[in-house]
């Protein structure tokens, strides 16, 4: 019998995962950014469009599932992760993307992310991180700067900004990334490195509301000023930056120091990022370092390889199966003490 080989995958482009809907974010957004390089990405992958799934919450952010041609869930407020996390264990073989923002993940949505980063569900989180509430009209959010001037914030925010990477950390994510909105090679990579991890992948991007909270990067996030006040991290390599390439950082215990290359300091005396150490301590460190003091680690904190809930659970059902059987639901239903309603 000669067996007939499967229809080879239609090659896609980025046109084919535009939809058709009108795209509503304020002109300028950051979100526009984000939106065309997760579309650009799309056809890289090689997934077909049927097997790609975009969960939201409540927010701006929150639209990017209607602008994807693939299929896609609007769900409520905080609660992706938890809608996530059930399609992956019903359905392992898809491609699941969890689309949140500052507001919606850290603060009602806190709960459910810490628990899916936890379980290690393989599945790719995008945070969009603007500082504010954009949807409801310029609110402070959990990561808003101490002594923001906001409409619920009059006289400054007096709490304690959260840092969501060190969130992620702490919940133990085993793939943990930055990027930003403007800088879109960096993006597309960053992306691309979260979608081919296997187990949660938590990616914060700096992202720009410009009418809400317009310039909330801008420090160090402006082309021109860039390569002194931010790091690209690279796996192996020294942490050097500045536009001359001779600045560094070194650890003073668990203290960062930025040194200056030369006058007996060199880069053996530098932090070489290994983004595959189990220890998350050093990532932590490199995850607080915040301008104006230090410069922003932009790049992979963190990619190490644990089990994934979805495997653990597939492999307990498979060895219930082994032991008990397939199983008979309505035996289950009938067992113990029954009654019949007319």
């Amino acid at each position: 019998m000669t067996s007939v080989a499967p229809d080879p995958l239609p090659v896609l482009a980025r046109k084919d995962f535009v939809s058709d809907q009108e795209v509503r974010w304020c002109p300028g957004c950051g979100d526009y950014s984000i939106l065309a390089q997760t579309q650009k990405l799309m056809p890289e992958l090689g997934i077909p469009r049927e097997n790609i799934v975009f969960i939201s919450g409540i927010g701006c952010n929150s639209r990017l599932p209607y602008y994807m041609n693939t299929y896609g869930f609007h769900s409520i407020h905080g609660r992706a992760p938890t809608i996530a996390t059930g399609l992956k264990l019903a359905r392992p073989d898809l491609s699941i993307w969890v689309i949140t923002g500052d507001g919606d993940g850290l603060s009602i949505g806190g709960n459910h992310l810490l628990h899916i980063i936890r379980r290690n569900v393989d599945v790719v989180i995008v945070l969009f991180n603007n500082r504010i509430y954009g949807l409801t009209k310029g609110q402070y959010s959990p990561t808003s700067e101490q002594g923001k001037i906001t409409k619920t914030s009059p006289l400054g925010a007096i709490d304690y900004p959260i840092n969501a990477l060190s969130f992620a950390l702490g919940a133990g994510a085993t793939f943990v990334a930055r990027s930003l909105d403007i800088d879109v090679h960096h993006l597309i990579a960053t992306l691309e490195r979260a979608a081919h991890h296997k187990g949660t992948s938590f990616v914060e991007v700096y992202q720009n509301c410009n009418v809400f909270n317009d310039g909330a990067f801008i420090e160090f996030a402006d082309k021109a000023v860039r390569p002194d006040r931010t790091i690209s991290l690279e796996q192996g390599k020294p942490i050097i930056f500045g536009k001359e390439q001779n600045r560094g950082i070194r650890l003073n215990g668990t203290t960062p120091e930025i040194v200056e290359l030369g006058n007996g300091v060199d880069e053996s005396d530098l932090l070489v990022h290994d983004e595959s150490r189990p220890d998350r301590t050093v990532a932590s460190i490199l995850t607080r370092m915040e301008y104006p003091e230090y410069p922003v680690p932009m790049g992979v904190f963190r990619a190490v390889e644990r089990p994934t809930y979805n495997e653990l659970l597939e492999g307990q059902i498979e060895e219930a199966r082994s032991r008990e059987g397939e199983g008979d639901l309505e035996a289950l239903f009938a067992q113990g003490d029954t009654w019949v309603v007319d």
